[in-house]
This record gives structure tokens, C-alpha cells and sequence, in this order.
């Protein structure tokens, strides 16, 4: 992409991987999902630099950030985003998560208020609300979440068979959109997961859904979001706003696109940036 700059900044022990884009506006914090990295927002990027400073991040353990240690935790990962923010030195930041980084980007959101100045769940849930039933196969969840969070098992069954889960199965079952997501995005995502330690942070993350045992719902208790809220949902209606909800003080504004997938920024980058958009300039 010619019009990001990559970068990397030493934070809480780990070394994380992020491009930046734009001169003027308020900043907004991309975090990805899985099975993604900041590439999942190439299309995104360009539409908010017009009138915002952009940044898009690796957490630890994914993509091009560090993929060593041991502690991919969604608490760890939280703690990364607050000494990010505070390195980049823009101030307070519009925070947008999606998918399986809504945990850590709320708990950072929760815990460090003076962080951010809203934020914006897609197609996300919490540990608490319901993302660890999700791994209820018998009840509509998908067997991968629990794959993915037992200890070892991605590292020692997905190694070299990275373009097969990736390619073969995760992206046609999540995409709705025709040619939203080409050969060449698919390369970039699977070159970095069949990296060394390419699953560290997918596995550390997907664990903390089994480990968290009620702590994110005691963040949720203690320290609600005060911030202005923004759910949008493609494919699982309304499934953010219904989380959003309860773990926020004030109103959550919802938006709901239909006809898209699950990956809504690759899928509908323009829809998303309108949505996004209007109401982080309204705050």
C-alpha cells in the first residue's frame, strides 16, 4: 500500500508491527481478527486517511509484530494496546475492534478510559456474553474455537496446513462478498500465520476465551464503557449491539449491513467507513 508507513514500537516487553496513514483528524486504532492481520483493513485504511490519522496494528503474536514469549493473553494484549497508544503519542484514540480482538480491545477500553475517545465492536463478543458459547458445537458453534484454544494443539496440527485452513476453509465459510478477498490477500494472511510460531497468538488468544473464568464480565461490573459506542453487525445480526449493550453505560448507536459476511471491513470497506465515520466525527 503506498500510502501507509510501517513502523514497530518496542511496548510492555514485545515488539508490535503497525502502519500508519493520514496527517490531519482525530486518530482511530484498527485492531484485527482472525484469521487476519492489519492487511484486513487495506481497503479501510485509505477511506478514513482523507480526513483522520489511521493506525492499524499487529497484535503480539500476529502478523509482523513478535511472536515470542509465552503470554498472548487477552489481559497481555490489552496491556500492549495501552503502552501503544500512549508511544504513538496522538493522544486518545477512536478504537475499533472486530471479530475475536473484541476481548482485549474492550478490556483495554475498559481499563484505560483515558485512552480512548469511543469505541467500535464488528461482528465482536465478549468472554462472558457470550463468545465462549460459541464452542457449543451442539448449539450452533463452530468446533474451530475450541480447536484453536487448547493448549498446543494449532502449532502441532496446523503447521504447514496454514493455506488449507486459511484458504480452503475459514475464508469461504466467513466470506460473503465475491472477490472481496483476492489470491494475493489470501498470500499475505497465510505467509504470516506459516511464519515461525505463526499460531503463538491466535492460540494464546482463543485460550483466554476458556481461561478467563469471569474476569472480563468483573471488568464489564467495575468499569463499564463511559465512551460513546458504536456496534455494527453483518451476517450475525445484531449480535454486537446485544453485547455492547451490557457492558456499556450510556447508548450504543447499532448498524447493521445487510448482505455481508462476516468480514465486514474486507467485505464493505466503503459502508464501513460511512458508518464509522459519521459517528466518530459526531463525538
Amino acid at each position: 500500500m503506498p500510502d501507509v508507513t510501517h513502523h514497530t514500537a518496542d511496548v510492555n516487553g514485545t515488539r508490535l508491527h503497525y502502519v500508519a496513514a493520514g496527517t490531519t483528524g482525530s486518530p482511530i486504532l484498527l485492531v484485527h481478527g482472525w484469521p487476519e492481520t492489519w492487511w484486513a483493513f487495506r481497503k479501510l485504511i485509505p477511506l478514513l486517511a482523507e480526513t483522520h490519522r489511521v493506525f492499524a496494528v499487529d497484535l503480539r503474536g500476529f502478523g509482523d509484530s513478535s511472536h515470542a514469549g509465552d503470554d498472548f493473553s487477552a489481559a497481555t494484549l490489552a496491556e500492549d494496546l495501552h503502552h501503544l497508544v500512549a508511544q504513538l503519542g496522538a493522544g486518545p484514540v477512536h478504537v475499533l475492534c472486530q471479530d475475536a480482538s473484541g476481548p482485549p480491545v474492550f478490556q483495554f477500553a475498559a481499563t484505560h478510559p483515558g485512552d480512548v475517545l469511543s469505541f467500535t465492536g464488528v461482528e465482536t463478543t465478549l468472554t462472558g456474553y457470550g463468545l465462549e458459547l460459541l464452542a457449543d458445537v451442539n448449539h450452533g458453534g463452530s468446533w474451530h474455537v475450541g480447536f484453536l484454544g487448547a493448549p498446543g494443539i494449532p502449532q502441532l496440527l496446523l503447521s504447514g496446513h496454514e493455506r488449507d485452513l486459511i484458504a480452503g476453509w475459514a475464508y469461504p465459510m466467513m466470506c460473503r462478498t465475491e472477490g472481496a478477498v483476492t489470491e494475493a490477500d489470501l498470500d499475505e494472511f497465510v505467509r504470516s500465520y506459516a511464519g515461525p510460531d505463526g499460531w503463538a497468538g491466535t492460540s494464546g488468544l482463543y485460550r483466554s476465551i476458556f481461561t478467563d473464568n469471569g474476569a472480563t464480565r468483573a471488568i464489564a461490573e467495575a468499569h463499564p464503557l463511559t465512551v460513546p459506542v458504536l456496534a455494527v453487525d453483518g451476517v450475525n445480526a445484531g449480535f454486537t449491539a446485544q453485547t455492547l449493550r451490557q457492558v456499556t453505560r450510556g447508548n450504543v448507536t447499532a448498524v447493521q449491513l445487510d448482505g455481508v459476511g462476516h468480514l465486514v471491513a474486507q467485505e464493505a470497506p466503503e459502508a464501513l467507513a460511512a458508518a464509522l465515520l459519521t459517528f466518530v466525527d459526531a463525538v
